[in-house]
């Protein structure tokens, strides 16, 4: 009877239960600067012109480790690759800090069309005209809201913040850039991103602008 009773027993033990699935996180991290050298330009980002890394560099400041652009007269967009599921992540975060307008900076005038800071979704589109992008902008005069495009219209814009109010502050940005994508480049597919792209410039208004960039994550929502 006793090899029974055991056998009974045994069979009456539940199976271990199955090891649950690791929960996907919900932000994954674009950039955080953590990995660049304070002082320098970033290694595994890309200016738009070589003349581009004399104008962005990694600064410290309060553990924030970021990235701080100071420009005069020019203006070079800086730009990382990096490819996501935007389908997952359809949320682009990020802080961003004005410590500079350019003086007379207007975006709805090619004449003056300069932004302390600004960042942009790219998507592959042409080794000629370039990618397709989505460029959110911190404007001093332009209202929130207002929509723009230039490059032909490869580049759809929108102004994300409008005014001095919060010069000098960290703000961060939550901005649904697949939705935009779609609305702006009129498209029902999703797109896969290339990576990201910050530009400071004050070219066109021969003046100068300074500004701030940090943490960038795409999120679920």
């Amino acid at each position: 009877m006793k090899p029974v009773a055991l056998a009974a027993a045994a069979f009456l033990v539940a199976p271990a239960a199955a090891p649950a699935r690791a929960q996907a996180p919900d932000c994954i991290v674009l950039e955080d600067f953590t990995t660049a050298k304070v002082g320098e330009f970033p290694a595994d980002w890309k200016p738009r012109k070589d003349a581009g890394k004399d104008l962005y560099r990694v600064v410290e400041e309060k553990g924030l480790r970021f990235l701080r652009a100071v420009v005069r007269g020019s203006g070079i967009q800086a730009a990382k690759q990096r490819e996501w599921d935007l389908d997952a992540y359809p949320v682009l975060a990020w802080l961003w800090r004005v410590n500079e307008f350019p003086q007379g900076a207007d975006e709805r005038d090619s004449a003056t069309n300069d932004s302390a800071v600004a960042v942009y979704l790219l998507v592959p589109y042409s080794r000629i005209s370039g990618p397709k992008a989505v460029k959110y902008v911190w404007s001093e005069k332009v209202p929130a809201g207002t929509r723009l495009a230039s490059n032909v219209g490869l580049t759809q814009a929108r102004v994300l913040r409008s005014g001095p109010a919060k010069k000098g502050e960290w703000v961060e940005e939550r901005v649904n850039v697949r939705d935009d994508y779609k609305k702006y480049h009129e498209t029902d597919d999703t797109p896969k991103p290339a990576g990201i792209a910050v530009l400071t410039d004050s070219d066109d208004t021969k003046s100068s602008a300074q500004g701030d960039y940090a943490n960038f994550r795409a999120c679920r929502g």
